[in-house]
Protein backbone atom coordinates (compact mmCIF):
# COMPACT_ATOMS: atom_id res chain seq x y z
CA UNK A 1 0.00 0.00 0.00
CA UNK A 2 1.42 3.36 -0.94
CA UNK A 3 1.41 6.11 1.53
CA UNK A 4 -1.46 9.13 0.61
CA UNK A 5 0.69 12.30 0.47
CA UNK A 6 -0.98 16.09 1.67
CA UNK A 7 -0.63 17.05 -2.33
CA UNK A 8 -2.60 14.30 -3.45
CA UNK A 9 -5.18 15.25 -0.38
CA UNK A 10 -5.21 18.70 -2.64
CA UNK A 11 -5.62 17.91 -5.82
CA UNK A 12 -7.39 14.28 -6.20
CA UNK A 13 -5.61 13.32 -8.94
CA UNK A 14 -1.74 13.42 -7.92
CA UNK A 15 -0.08 9.66 -7.09
CA UNK A 16 2.62 9.50 -4.70
CA UNK A 17 5.99 11.71 -6.61
CA UNK A 18 9.30 10.36 -5.97
CA UNK A 19 12.77 10.65 -7.74
CA UNK A 20 14.33 6.94 -7.60
CA UNK A 21 17.52 6.77 -5.84
CA UNK A 22 18.94 4.36 -8.56
CA UNK A 23 21.80 2.35 -7.18
CA UNK A 24 25.37 3.96 -7.62
CA UNK A 25 27.89 1.71 -8.52
CA UNK A 26 31.61 3.59 -7.90
CA UNK A 27 33.69 2.67 -10.91
CA UNK A 28 36.51 -0.02 -9.91
CA UNK A 29 39.13 -1.75 -12.37
CA UNK A 30 37.48 -5.10 -11.29
CA UNK A 31 39.70 -8.74 -12.05
CA UNK A 32 37.46 -12.01 -12.88
CA UNK A 33 38.14 -13.47 -9.36
CA UNK A 34 37.55 -17.54 -10.58
CA UNK A 35 38.57 -19.37 -7.37
CA UNK A 36 40.20 -23.03 -7.95
CA UNK A 37 38.23 -26.00 -7.09
CA UNK A 38 39.69 -26.81 -3.69
CA UNK A 39 38.61 -22.98 -2.76
CA UNK A 40 42.03 -21.28 -3.14
CA UNK A 41 42.91 -18.43 -5.80
CA UNK A 42 46.17 -17.95 -7.79
CA UNK A 43 48.73 -15.68 -7.41
CA UNK A 44 47.45 -13.30 -10.08
CA UNK A 45 43.89 -13.62 -8.27
CA UNK A 46 45.46 -12.81 -4.59
CA UNK A 47 46.97 -9.83 -6.08
CA UNK A 48 44.00 -8.17 -7.75
CA UNK A 49 41.05 -8.24 -5.33
CA UNK A 50 37.70 -6.78 -6.31
CA UNK A 51 35.11 -6.23 -3.71
CA UNK A 52 31.49 -5.25 -3.83
CA UNK A 53 30.33 -3.00 -0.68
CA UNK A 54 26.49 -2.83 -0.60
CA UNK A 55 25.31 -0.31 1.29
CA UNK A 56 22.51 2.05 1.88
CA UNK A 57 21.57 5.09 0.61
CA UNK A 58 23.42 8.46 2.21
CA UNK A 59 26.41 6.59 2.66
CA UNK A 60 28.16 6.43 -0.17
CA UNK A 61 30.21 9.93 0.44
CA UNK A 62 31.54 7.88 3.51
CA UNK A 63 32.17 5.26 1.53
CA UNK A 64 33.81 6.55 -1.64
CA UNK A 65 36.46 8.19 0.43
CA UNK A 66 36.98 5.31 2.89
CA UNK A 67 37.31 2.89 0.30
CA UNK A 68 40.77 5.17 -1.65
CA UNK A 69 42.07 5.28 2.24
CA UNK A 70 41.97 1.59 2.32
CA UNK A 71 42.77 0.82 -0.81
CA UNK A 72 45.99 2.40 -0.09
CA UNK A 73 46.35 1.31 3.23
CA UNK A 74 46.02 -2.02 1.82
CA UNK A 75 48.64 -2.10 -0.55
CA UNK A 76 51.30 -0.53 1.35
CA UNK A 77 50.85 -3.63 3.55
CA UNK A 78 50.61 -6.21 0.58
CA UNK A 79 53.17 -4.85 -2.19
CA UNK A 80 51.97 -5.58 -5.42
CA UNK A 81 48.94 -6.24 -4.45
CA UNK A 82 45.68 -4.60 -5.48
CA UNK A 83 42.24 -4.02 -4.15
CA UNK A 84 39.65 -2.29 -6.05
CA UNK A 85 35.85 -1.28 -4.41
CA UNK A 86 32.90 -1.21 -5.94
CA UNK A 87 30.06 0.28 -4.35
CA UNK A 88 26.16 -0.20 -4.88
CA UNK A 89 24.00 2.01 -2.84
CA UNK A 90 19.98 2.63 -2.29
CA UNK A 91 17.19 2.29 0.03
CA UNK A 92 19.21 0.09 2.98
CA UNK A 93 16.04 -2.51 2.22
CA UNK A 94 15.72 -2.30 -1.47
CA UNK A 95 19.74 -3.26 -1.55
CA UNK A 96 19.34 -5.80 1.15
CA UNK A 97 16.40 -7.57 -1.04
CA UNK A 98 18.38 -6.94 -3.97
CA UNK A 99 21.45 -9.05 -2.00
CA UNK A 100 18.98 -11.52 -1.37
CA UNK A 101 17.77 -11.94 -4.51
CA UNK A 102 21.11 -12.66 -5.76
CA UNK A 103 23.07 -9.29 -6.16
CA UNK A 104 26.80 -11.15 -5.41
CA UNK A 105 27.81 -8.79 -2.45
CA UNK A 106 31.01 -9.18 -0.74
CA UNK A 107 30.22 -6.81 2.23
CA UNK A 108 27.01 -5.22 3.55
CA UNK A 109 27.29 -1.86 4.97
CA UNK A 110 23.16 -1.00 6.42
CA UNK A 111 21.86 1.36 8.88
CA UNK A 112 18.89 -0.89 10.10
CA UNK A 113 19.55 -4.25 11.60
CA UNK A 114 15.82 -5.68 10.14
CA UNK A 115 18.07 -6.02 6.64
CA UNK A 116 20.93 -7.40 8.02
CA UNK A 117 18.02 -9.91 9.61
CA UNK A 118 16.97 -10.57 5.80
CA UNK A 119 20.23 -11.77 5.16
CA UNK A 120 20.83 -13.99 8.24
CA UNK A 121 17.37 -15.95 7.56
CA UNK A 122 18.30 -16.34 4.14
CA UNK A 123 21.77 -18.29 5.09
CA UNK A 124 24.04 -15.18 3.27
CA UNK A 125 25.03 -14.05 6.45
CA UNK A 126 26.68 -15.56 9.55
CA UNK A 127 24.03 -15.78 12.42
CA UNK A 128 26.65 -14.35 14.77
CA UNK A 129 27.54 -11.36 12.57
CA UNK A 130 27.34 -8.91 15.41
CA UNK A 131 30.46 -10.58 17.60
CA UNK A 132 32.86 -10.59 14.52
CA UNK A 133 33.15 -7.43 14.70
CA UNK A 134 33.54 -4.55 17.70
CA UNK A 135 30.58 -2.96 19.07
CA UNK A 136 28.06 -5.63 17.89
CA UNK A 137 29.25 -4.49 14.12
CA UNK A 138 28.19 -0.95 14.19
CA UNK A 139 31.29 1.12 13.57
CA UNK A 140 29.17 4.71 13.97
CA UNK A 141 26.10 6.17 14.55
CA UNK A 142 23.60 8.65 13.73
CA UNK A 143 20.36 10.84 14.27
CA UNK A 144 17.58 12.37 12.86
CA UNK A 145 17.53 16.08 12.32
CA UNK A 146 15.27 18.16 10.26
CA UNK A 147 16.59 20.17 7.55
CA UNK A 148 14.79 23.59 6.64
CA UNK A 149 14.83 26.79 4.24
CA UNK A 150 17.74 29.38 4.89
CA UNK A 151 16.81 31.90 8.10
CA UNK A 152 13.49 28.80 8.99
CA UNK A 153 11.12 31.34 7.52
CA UNK A 154 8.48 28.50 9.00
CA UNK A 155 10.13 28.77 12.34
CA UNK A 156 10.35 24.77 12.58
CA UNK A 157 12.04 24.11 15.98
CA UNK A 158 10.92 20.37 17.20
CA UNK A 159 9.03 17.71 15.88
CA UNK A 160 5.65 19.33 16.79
CA UNK A 161 6.10 21.95 14.51
CA UNK A 162 5.67 19.42 11.63
CA UNK A 163 1.65 18.85 12.49
CA UNK A 164 0.82 22.40 11.50
CA UNK A 165 -1.03 23.09 8.80
CA UNK A 166 0.99 25.28 7.22
CA UNK A 167 4.08 22.99 6.45
CA UNK A 168 5.29 21.10 3.74
CA UNK A 169 7.26 17.83 5.24
CA UNK A 170 9.14 15.61 2.86
CA UNK A 171 10.91 12.25 3.39
CA UNK A 172 11.48 8.87 1.86
CA UNK A 173 9.28 6.28 1.90
CA UNK A 174 9.33 4.22 4.53
CA UNK A 175 8.38 0.95 2.77
CA UNK A 176 11.60 1.26 0.80
CA UNK A 177 14.13 2.85 3.03
CA UNK A 178 15.49 2.57 6.09
CA UNK A 179 15.98 6.29 6.82
CA UNK A 180 12.05 7.10 6.41
CA UNK A 181 11.33 4.15 8.95
CA UNK A 182 13.73 6.26 11.32
CA UNK A 183 12.01 9.29 10.19
CA UNK A 184 8.49 8.15 11.33
CA UNK A 185 9.93 6.30 14.84
CA UNK A 186 12.25 9.33 15.75
CA UNK A 187 8.36 11.43 15.35
CA UNK A 188 6.28 8.54 16.82
CA UNK A 189 9.14 8.29 19.65
CA UNK A 190 8.94 11.84 20.29
CA UNK A 191 5.32 11.67 20.60
CA UNK A 192 5.11 9.09 22.81
CA UNK A 193 7.76 11.23 25.18
CA UNK A 194 6.11 14.33 24.70
CA UNK A 195 2.16 13.47 25.80
CA UNK A 196 3.99 10.72 28.08
CA UNK A 197 2.68 7.82 26.53
CA UNK A 198 3.58 4.33 25.59
CA UNK A 199 3.72 1.60 22.36
CA UNK A 200 0.56 0.26 24.38
CA UNK A 201 -1.23 3.70 25.13
CA UNK A 202 -0.42 5.86 22.10
CA UNK A 203 -3.90 7.93 21.31
CA UNK A 204 -2.57 10.95 21.49
CA UNK A 205 1.05 10.34 19.31
CA UNK A 206 -0.99 8.44 16.28
CA UNK A 207 -3.38 11.86 16.03
CA UNK A 208 0.32 13.78 16.27
CA UNK A 209 1.65 11.17 13.33
CA UNK A 210 -1.53 11.65 11.68
CA UNK A 211 -1.44 15.70 11.42
CA UNK A 212 2.55 15.27 10.52
CA UNK A 213 2.12 12.37 7.75
CA UNK A 214 -1.02 14.45 6.31
CA UNK A 215 1.56 17.18 5.15
CA UNK A 216 3.97 15.04 3.23
CA UNK A 217 4.42 16.07 -0.21
CA UNK A 218 6.56 13.04 -1.73
CA UNK A 219 7.26 9.66 -0.43
CA UNK A 220 10.78 9.06 -2.08
CA UNK A 221 12.32 5.69 -2.80
CA UNK A 222 15.48 6.73 -1.12
CA UNK A 223 16.94 9.57 1.76
CA UNK A 224 19.46 10.70 -1.41
CA UNK A 225 16.03 11.48 -3.80
CA UNK A 226 14.35 12.85 -0.63
CA UNK A 227 17.36 15.65 -0.54
CA UNK A 228 17.04 15.80 -4.06
CA UNK A 229 13.48 17.06 -4.07
CA UNK A 230 14.18 19.16 -1.14
CA UNK A 231 16.92 21.06 -2.02
CA UNK A 232 16.76 20.51 -6.15
CA UNK A 233 13.35 20.73 -6.81
CA UNK A 234 12.09 22.88 -3.72
CA UNK A 235 9.47 20.64 -2.49
CA UNK A 236 8.63 21.39 0.92
CA UNK A 237 9.36 23.08 4.10
CA UNK A 238 11.31 20.87 5.89
CA UNK A 239 13.33 17.72 5.31
CA UNK A 240 13.54 14.56 7.99
CA UNK A 241 16.63 13.04 7.30
CA UNK A 242 20.00 11.54 8.83
CA UNK A 243 22.92 13.81 10.58
CA UNK A 244 25.17 13.57 7.90
CA UNK A 245 22.97 13.77 5.05
CA UNK A 246 21.66 16.79 6.56
CA UNK A 247 25.31 18.59 6.61
CA UNK A 248 26.33 17.59 3.36
CA UNK A 249 23.61 19.39 1.84
CA UNK A 250 23.73 22.54 3.99
CA UNK A 251 27.53 22.18 2.77
CA UNK A 252 27.94 21.08 -1.00
CA UNK A 253 24.08 20.17 -2.71
CA UNK A 254 22.22 23.45 -1.28
CA UNK A 255 25.30 25.73 0.43
CA UNK A 256 24.17 29.01 1.76
CA UNK A 257 20.37 27.31 1.44
CA UNK A 258 19.30 25.88 4.38
CA UNK A 259 19.36 25.60 7.88
CA UNK A 260 19.89 22.32 10.51
CA UNK A 261 17.68 21.97 13.33
CA UNK A 262 18.23 19.40 15.83
CA UNK A 263 15.43 17.78 17.41
CA UNK A 264 14.92 18.10 21.37
CA UNK A 265 14.77 14.70 21.98
CA UNK A 266 15.44 12.35 18.49
CA UNK A 267 16.37 8.55 17.75
CA UNK A 268 19.89 6.59 17.41
CA UNK A 269 20.17 4.86 14.61
CA UNK A 270 22.95 2.22 14.29
CA UNK A 271 24.76 1.23 10.96
CA UNK A 272 25.33 -2.36 11.22
CA UNK A 273 28.10 -4.03 8.82
CA UNK A 274 28.70 -7.41 7.57
CA UNK A 275 30.81 -10.09 5.67
CA UNK A 276 28.37 -11.73 2.98
CA UNK A 277 30.53 -15.19 3.43
CA UNK A 278 28.40 -17.11 0.70
CA UNK A 279 29.92 -15.13 -1.83
CA UNK A 280 33.54 -14.34 -0.39
CA UNK A 281 34.47 -18.08 0.70
CA UNK A 282 33.43 -18.85 -2.96
CA UNK A 283 35.91 -16.82 -4.35
CA UNK A 284 38.46 -16.29 -2.20
CA UNK A 285 37.85 -13.01 -0.85
CA UNK A 286 36.48 -13.53 2.81
CA UNK A 287 40.20 -12.20 4.44
CA UNK A 288 39.92 -9.23 2.06
CA UNK A 289 36.59 -8.47 3.04
CA UNK A 290 37.25 -8.88 6.69
CA UNK A 291 40.03 -6.71 7.13
CA UNK A 292 37.73 -4.26 4.79
CA UNK A 293 35.29 -3.77 7.71
CA UNK A 294 37.46 -4.05 10.42
CA UNK A 295 38.98 -0.94 9.06
CA UNK A 296 36.41 0.78 9.63
CA UNK A 297 37.52 0.80 13.55
CA UNK A 298 41.24 2.06 12.78
CA UNK A 299 41.66 5.25 14.23
CA UNK A 300 41.61 7.26 10.33
CA UNK A 301 38.73 5.76 9.39
CA UNK A 302 37.07 6.78 12.59
CA UNK A 303 38.34 10.64 11.89
CA UNK A 304 36.66 10.33 8.64
CA UNK A 305 33.57 9.36 9.97
CA UNK A 306 33.46 12.47 12.28
CA UNK A 307 35.13 14.46 9.66
CA UNK A 308 31.74 13.64 7.11
CA UNK A 309 29.49 14.04 10.08
CA UNK A 310 28.63 10.31 11.19
CA UNK A 311 29.08 9.51 15.10
CA UNK A 312 32.25 7.33 15.54
CA UNK A 313 32.06 4.53 17.75
CA UNK A 314 35.41 5.79 19.50
CA UNK A 315 34.20 7.97 21.84
CA UNK A 316 37.56 9.97 21.98
CA UNK A 317 37.21 11.09 18.53
CA UNK A 318 33.51 11.80 19.09
CA UNK A 319 34.54 14.10 21.92
CA UNK A 320 37.02 15.76 19.49
CA UNK A 321 34.29 16.74 17.44
CA UNK A 322 31.31 17.92 19.95
CA UNK A 323 31.28 21.57 18.67
CA UNK A 324 30.17 19.30 14.91
CA UNK A 325 28.68 16.79 16.61
CA UNK A 326 27.14 18.06 19.75
CA UNK A 327 25.68 16.05 22.28
CA UNK A 328 21.76 15.13 21.91
CA UNK A 329 19.14 13.60 23.98
CA UNK A 330 18.04 9.60 21.90
CA UNK A 331 16.44 6.97 22.18
CA UNK A 332 16.93 3.48 21.11
CA UNK A 333 14.10 2.48 18.90
CA UNK A 334 15.21 -1.34 20.36
CA UNK A 335 14.07 -0.08 23.97
CA UNK A 336 10.85 2.03 22.69
CA UNK A 337 8.93 -0.38 20.51
CA UNK A 338 10.92 -4.15 21.14
CA UNK A 339 13.00 -5.59 18.73
CA UNK A 340 13.27 -4.97 14.84
CA UNK A 341 11.16 -7.60 14.34
CA UNK A 342 8.68 -6.74 16.28
CA UNK A 343 8.80 -2.62 14.95
CA UNK A 344 8.39 -4.25 11.46
CA UNK A 345 4.95 -6.54 11.94
CA UNK A 346 4.01 -3.62 14.26
CA UNK A 347 4.59 -0.36 11.57
CA UNK A 348 5.45 -1.31 8.36
CA UNK A 349 3.70 -4.57 7.19
CA UNK A 350 1.29 -3.71 4.59
CA UNK A 351 -1.95 -2.71 6.85
CA UNK A 352 0.51 -2.20 9.50
CA UNK A 353 0.57 1.41 11.95
CA UNK A 354 2.24 3.52 8.79
CA UNK A 355 0.12 2.62 6.63
CA UNK A 356 -2.91 3.25 8.88
CA UNK A 357 -1.80 6.29 10.33
CA UNK A 358 -0.68 7.43 6.16
CA UNK A 359 -4.07 6.86 4.98
CA UNK A 360 -6.29 9.94 4.25
CA UNK A 361 -10.28 9.64 5.66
Amino acid sequence: MQPITKKMTETRRLSISGVLAMSVLAIGCSSNDASQQDGSTTAHEQQNISLLNVSYDVSRDFYKDYNALFSQDYQQKNPGSKVDIKQSHGGSSKQAMSVANGLQADVVTFNQESDMNLLVEKGLVATDWQQALPNNAVPYTSTMVLLVRDGNPKNIKDWTDLARSDVDVVIPNPKTSGTARYAFLGAYGYGLHHFKENPQNHTKTDDFIKKVLANVVTYDNGARAATTSFTQRSLGDVLITTENEAHLAAKQFAKGQVDIVYPSYSILINNPVAVVATTTDKDGKTAAANTYLQGLWDEPAQTLMANMYLRPSDKKILAAHKDTLPAINTFDPVTVFDSWEQIMATFFVDGGRFDQLARVE
